[in-house]
């Protein structure tokens, strides 16, 4: 008899300063395994254009917004520069329940509520880190995106960021972007085969323990 080989998703969670590679490994993994889908968050802000509802953002108004943290459907929730962002529950609710996993690009504070959320059980949190800040600083300054100023304010706030690297189940140096994403994989890869990820493990069990009694008589 085979054992049932359905697993419940998981909430991946990758954090790290700005330029450790987060982006990239995110993209390679859906890369690697297209059933993976980023968490939509939901925020208060205006569209922006171009934005679609529902596929960039889930844009609620603030009583809207409030009424779900109320009600505990926000896995995790902040307010920055006059918005609150927040992650609702329920579409992440039905994607583990059929199996799929959701990534989800979040600091360490979202990181902390996911996991003390209901679902908390069914995360894996990882926590890039970059080799050295004069690599970090290099990296920011090469993707040619940012002001200087701005680049400035991402190294102050990367500190902070890496002071929180112990909250995490795994961490990984980035020093090669290859070699990283092997380790990455090879991470979710086992996290999927958790017990608590196979909800058809305590049948198999029963059924195993009826036909050792079975066999005994």
């Amino acid at each position: 008899m085979e054992m049932n080989d359905e697993r419940r998703g998981l909430l991946i969670i990758l954090s790290s300063p700005s330029g450790a590679g987060k982006s990239t490994l995110a993209r390679r993994l859906m890369e690697w395994d297209p059933s993976l889908s980023f968490s939509v968050s939901a925020t208060t802000r205006a569209p922006r254009p171009g934005e679609v509802d529902g596929e960039h953002y889930h844009f609620l108004s603030i009583p809207a917004f409030k009424e779900l943290v109320a009600r505990g459907e926000m896995l995790e929730h902040a307010h920055v520069f006059g918005n609150f962002y927040g992650s609702p529950a329920a579409p992440v609710r039905k994607a583990i329940d059929g199996g799929r996993d959701v990534l989800f690009d979040v600091d360490w504070q979202g990181a902390q509520q996911i996991r003390n959320s209901e679902l908390g059980r069914h995360t894996l949190s990882i926590f890039l880190l970059p080799p050295s800040i004069p690599e970090l600083r290099l990296r920011l300054e090469r993707r040619g995106q940012d002001s200087a100023e701005v680049i400035r304010k991402r190294m102050e706030k990367s500190w902070d960021e890496i002071s929180h690297w112990d909250g995490y189940d795994y961490v990984l140096v980035n020093d090669d972007i290859d070699r990283t994403f092997d380790r990455l994989r090879v991470i979710v890869t086992a996290e999927r085969m958790r017990r608590q990820q196979q909800p058809g493990l305590q049948d198999h069990v029963r059924r195993l323990q009826s036909e050792f009694e079975e066999g005994a008589k």
